[in-house]
């Protein structure tokens, strides 16, 4: 467990020596939940016998009043004290109290059914969590319309407005991977907490898959939800996760910015989009550095994609086959490796060194073409939006261009290099893209020079400069 969990949980329980050898957690918040819990353990039990994995099963007690924690015990289950308050809270303490691989999290009070487990344990292959949803296809959930009304327009708004492709971020009826929970704390401590862990996964890139389950209101009690506390609690989730979800780390940032409902991100996504895959020629293979999960790389099937961040080639597998994580100025490649070097967006983030163009040159083979985009700091425009947009999203990248480029001064430093540069083009008017083809005649690599750089595979004669008028090309998503 990541070490801000292991000190926020506070749970001094140790695990017994067969939990240790447990495959299966299930893990269950419980308050006052006495006469549910004497009927779900023993079904719980039996569900385990025949999913044959080696199980245990841990309650979260959040200081019952009721009995709970002797019936646990007698039961056979163990009994973890919560010490902090909220549905968050048993989570932490849930999650600490056990070392097994899988956790599965489910409620006390029956509306979550035992026959339902291998349903998601058979999907363990397929994603790090899995979700018994209510409201994907085939999906239903049977409750009082005040709160099925609640429920469906939160999972929609938080859905739609963080670009979220999960139906039902607040069913607490999940099975995660360890390494999940490891490595994303959350600070939600009501019930927010469960839309907290999927977005921060989903922002990792980790895979989240849905099976439609059948939700059942509570056998027993009353439920503890608390309308007025929890849409408090929801709207200061809410407000972190735009945050993050919007920022420039977010794996899916540019995929998502393809279909902006903001209609100038879109278009200049799209723009951007069509002028690059305008100005590619016959030359392969074609390497894409700092591909991130832009639309360019999708449709470009046998290209290489080269990106640092490890979030968005994790999510960008499922979309694309060659990834590899590695640096722009130390590209894991042999010289003269390719027919076409794409580089869009990624030289303002880098410190200006000789290695940010020199390995674009190096890997690229004589008669190669290289396009590389960068934002044109010597036009007013340019820098007004940057400005702008800085303000309205802190978040993003505006921070993080810290070499600003002009194009007469790039296009001088690719003629030196011995560049053609064959023409330019730009994105509204500010964003400028070159291609420049390196002279057949170019020096082959010296001996010495045509090993790979170290770094972590992931799965696997100037010209005259024209600016030519931006061709309309599809750019259907």
């Amino acid at each position: 467990m990541h070490a801000s969990n292991r000190e926020q949980a506070d749970v001094t329980e140790s695990a017994p020596t067969g939990a240790a050898r447990a495959s299966l957690a299930v893990v269950i918040p419980a308050l006052n939940e006495r006469e549910n819990l004497e009927l779900l353990l023993p079904a719980l039990r039996v569900a385990l016998a025949r999913l044959a994995v080696p199980a245990e099963v841990v309650v979260v007690d959040g200081a019952s009043s009721d009995g709970t924690a002797a019936v646990v015990e007698a039961l056979g289950a163990r009994v973890v004290q919560q010490r902090q308050e909220g549905y968050g809270g048993a989570l932490l303490a849930g999650f600490s109290a056990t070392s097994a691989p899988w956790i599965l999290t489910m409620d006390a009070d029956l509306s979550h059914r035992c026959e339902f487990l291998p349903d998601l344990w058979k999907r363990r292959a397929d994603a790090d969590i899995i979700i018994a949803s209510r409201y994907a296809p085939g999906g239903r959930a049977v409750m009082g319309w005040v709160r099925g009304l609640f429920s469906r327009a939160l999972n929609r708004s938080f859905g739609w407005a963080l670009g979220l492709p999960i139906r039902d971020l607040s069913s607490g009826f999940r099975m995660y991977h360890r390494s999940v929970v490891e490595a994303h704390p959350f600070a939600a401590r009501d019930f927010d907490a469960l839309e907290e862990i999927l977005i921060r996964a989903h922002n990792a890139g980790h895979r989240i898959v849905e099976v439609p389950f059948r939700y059942m209101p509570r056998r027993n009690g009353d439920s503890h939800v608390r309308f007025v506390r929890l849409a408090r609690a929801f709207l200061a989730t809410f407000v972190r996760m735009w945050r993050l979800r919007n920022s420039a780390s977010a794996p899916d940032y540019d995929w998502r910015a393809f279909d902006s409902p903001l209609w100038l991100q879109r278009a200049w996504q799209r723009r951007r989009h069509g002028t690059v895959l305008g100005l590619l020629d016959d030359h392969t293979p074609v390497l894409d550095v700092g591909c991130g999960s832009s639309h360019i790389i999708v449709d470009l099937p046998d290209a290489v994609g080269l990106d640092f961040a490890h979030a968005k080639l994790r999510w960008l597998r499922s979309r694309h086959g060659p990834l590899v994580q590695g640096t722009l100025t130390r590209l894991p490649f042999p010289a003269a490796s390719f027919g076409t070097v794409i580089c869009s967006q990624l030289i303002e983030h880098l410190p200006d060194t000789p290695n940010v163009l020199g390995e674009l040159d190096r890997v690229l083979a004589p008669g190669g073409s290289l396009i590389l985009g960068t934002p044109d700091y010597g036009r007013l425009l340019w820098r007004a939006i940057e400005w702008c947009y800085g303000k309205l999203l802190p978040d993003a990248y505006a921070g993080e261009h810290i070499t600003h480029f002009a194009r007469r001064g790039l296009a001088a430093r690719l003629r030196a290099m011995g560049f053609d540069v064959e023409r330019y083009r730009y994105v509204f008017g500010c964003e400028m893209i070159f291609k420049a083809r390196k002279p057949r005649e170019a020096a082959l690599p010296r001996r010495g020079d045509t090993g790979p750089r170290p770094a972590t595979a992931y799965t696997p004669h100037a010209a005259p400069l024209r600016r030519d008028r931006p061709r309309r090309a599809a750019t259907g998503s």
